[in-house]
């Protein structure tokens, strides 16, 4: 495994990091189509792939995810994780903040969270109070670097002239091949500025693993309601994963390993893909090893800008599967 740091914290984190959003979520289809089991083999992989930046929230699974994350850190070493994970918009006040930290921390069964972040901004709470409180909690040992998630430019830059004596180490943020506004200002402020951009989603839920076909129906409520996996969309999908399936094909890749790769070509980008199981650990793991051409960026370029997914339509096909 490679490693970078995390903004300027000296925090050392993996390449790619694990989101936890799948473990214990009803919405992915825990405990019918997968279950504890799977979560613990695929942890047990993390462990032995070298990964150590694992991103949870206290609002994923309504704790459980955190509860999990807290029991396998346990078990396989507290040392050899960076854990992460989010403070839900409406604890962003002060003593809600201190309580949601407080909480988080228990049922992670940690003295100490790595990095806390903001998971969304909340315009009723203004940031300067949000950040006072988390430079508080990382004044008093409770937390070692603060960051935020869905922050735009304009949001992140206010958000780092409230802090005192620390700045923020990162900003989650959905990027992925088809999600790609950050590449205009974020990116490169994040460049410049030292500060490491966490990408969520970066395989589109699943769409961008080179698995899904025409024939595919979503049976998780998390993909029935994302428009993105509309019949219509997937079957405007196909052109751009012929271009990445013969791309893996030339390099004994996988699909999964060149859509990471791409999406960690800027240097300041750490992917979260999440997992259910094992395979998936040791597939998302490979994607360290692989370095795409301007070639091979360029084809790839070609076939996105050749890709024109309808979100809208996609909405429409939604609503009239769900009537």
């Amino acid at each position: 495994m490679r490693f970078v740091e995390l903004g300027k914290t000296g925090i050392r984190v993996s390449m790619i990091g694990i989101g936890t959003w799948q473990w214990g979520a009803k919405e992915w289809g825990y405990e019918k189509s997968y279950s504890e089991i799977e979560v613990r083999k695929a942890f047990k992989a993390i462990y032995e792939n070298e990964i150590n930046f694992i991103d949870t929230a206290e609002m994923y699974a309504f704790g459980k995810s955190e509860k999990l994350v807290g029991e396998m850190v346990r078990e396989y070493g507290r040392e050899n994780f960076v854990i992460a994970t989010k403070v839900s918009p409406w604890h962003l006040d002060e003593k809600s903040l201190e309580k949601a930290c407080q909480g988080s921390l228990e049922r992670l069964g940690i003295k100490e969270i790595d990095l806390y972040q903001v998971h969304w901004p909340n315009p009723l709470v203004p940031i300067s109070k949000t950040m006072k409180a988390l430079e508080k909690l990382l004044n008093f040992g409770k937390i070692r670097a603060i960051g935020v998630s869905n922050f735009n430019l304009k949001q992140l830059s206010n958000a780092r002239k409230h802090l005192e004596k620390n700045d923020i180490a990162s900003d989650q943020v959905l990027y992925n091949m088809l999600s790609r506004n950050v590449e205009k200002d974020l990116i490169p402020y994040a460049q410049k500025e030292k500060i490491t951009l966490i990408a969520y989603s970066p395989l589109a839920q699943g769409l961008l693993s080179g698995k899904i076909t025409s024939s595919y129906k979503p049976k998780e409520i998390v993909r029935k309601i994302n428009p993105l996996f509309s019949k219509s969309n997937i079957k405007k999908l196909e052109t751009l994963n012929s271009v990445l399936q013969n791309i893996a094909k030339s390099k004994g890749k996988t699909v999964t390993q060149v859509v990471l790769s791409w999406t960690m070509r800027h240097g300041c980008v750490v992917p979260i893909p999440g997992v259910k199981n094992d395979n998936q650990v040791r597939d998302v793991a490979e994607s360290v090893s692989i370095s795409l051409s301007n070639e091979e960026l360029n084809t790839i370029e070609l076939a996105l800008k050749n890709t024109r997914v309808n979100k809208l339509l996609g909405y429409l096909e939604v609503i009239l599967n769900f009537t």
